[in-house]
């Protein structure tokens, strides 16, 4: 079956309006997903192996989480085979879940970086980032027919990497929420060193319709950080985080039926229609990322752009392009946002 991109991004659309957020109240669910396996060890340093620990840290996460009332959880092997990547997502999907979350372990030619680090789908202009979401989709090449499936998608071209990102407001919102929550638990429980939450077009977190995080729990090419990581000690306490940050979040954003964006609900702010008119008591603003970190607002800050505004709730930042009362010129401050560099940027509409 071909990835049909134009379709998925329809069916994207569709369904975080309808069934991706029509949960009942009963029931939160959510997919793990252990990295690699099978014929795709991932990385392996020291004697450590990528898809062993992904596999063994995904599986006390669940048993950490069976704990919770009113959660189902669904793994996408728990086993040592090899699932193609395009199946991953796809599982998730089936499922209507709530959360999807993948761990992995890091790996670079130094054996001296280590810390943990969580992506969500978005587009960065970080070489290392660059370099990471290659590794991680590099597996596509191990799949049969490959080039069919992914329809000409090569994870080792920068451009390719762009064609990955689609619109996904909520959901990325939602996403860096509970990155928020798990880098913080690493950081603060565990005194693990944190490389941040980063976006990064990754194919497993682009195709599925729900919020979603990958996980790098930490360097396997660092021999303490891989000793820890090979653990029973340390895949416990590493999972025991997870786990928590999860039903953390299940706790502040789910009950109603919806993962909500509160930040959003608290400024009170839509997405404009393609009918909406004129109004002079709406302020139209286009806004160009979510991040957990304080950015300046200067325009060196936003390759360039001015009149920059953010606001600040549930410990995420989110920042603003322009001000206007008219749609018309909102589009074309959103056009702008897009050449400059955000092809993420979308109008949003402040009552």
């Amino acid at each position: 079956m071909k990835f049909n991109y134009c379709c998925l991004i329809i069916i994207f659309m569709f369904l975080t309006t309808t069934s991706a957020f029509s949960q009942n109240d009963e029931t939160f669910t959510i997919v793990l997903d252990a990295g690699h396996g099978g014929k795709d060890p991932g990385n392996s340093y020291h004697g450590y192996t990528e898809k062993d620990i992904a596999l063994k840290t995904v599986l006390k996460v669940g048993t950490f989480l069976e704990k919770t009332d009113n959660l189902k959880i669904i793994y996408t092997r728990t086993t040592d085979v090899f699932i193609e990547l395009a199946n991953r997502p796809k599982t998730a999907n089936k499922a209507n879940a709530n959360l999807f979350v993948s761990i992995h372990c890091n790996s670079v030619k130094s054996f001296q970086p280590s810390g943990t680090e969580t992506f969500v789908m978005g587009l960065s202009r970080s070489d290392l980032n660059l370099e990471v979401a290659k590794k991680e989709n590099s597996v596509i090449l191990l799949e049969d027919n490959f080039k069919d499936t992914y329809q000409g998608f090569d994870p080792n071209k920068p451009e390719s990497l762009i064609g990955l990102t689609i619109l996904q407001e909520e959901n990325l919102n939602n996403s860096i929420i509970l990155a928020t929550e798990i880098q913080d638990n690493f950081t603060n429980n565990l005194k693990r060193n944190s490389r941040g939450i980063k976006q990064q077009p990754l194919w497993v977190l682009d195709a599925v319709y729900m919020p979603s995080v990958l996980i790098e729990l930490g360097f396997l090419s660092n021999k303490e950080e891989g000793e820890f990581l090979n653990s029973e000690e340390g895949q416990d306490q590493m999972a025991l985080q997870i786990a928590n940050a999860i039903v953390e979040y299940k706790k502040k954003y789910f009950g109603t039926g919806r993962i909500v964006d509160r930040a959003i609900q608290n400024t009170k702010t839509t997405l404009p229609t393609d009918t909406a008119s004129n109004d002079k008591e709406s302020v139209y603003k286009v806004q160009l990322l979510a991040s957990s970190k304080k950015i300046a607002l200067t325009p060196s800050n936003f390759r360039g752009l001015s009149n920059i505004t953010s606001t600040f709730d549930s410990e995420i930042y989110r920042y603003m392009y322009g001000e206007t009362s008219s749609i018309e010129i909102a589009k074309k401050m959103q056009l702008q946002a897009k050449l400059a560099g955000y092809p993420d940027a979308f109008v949003i509409v402040f009552k």
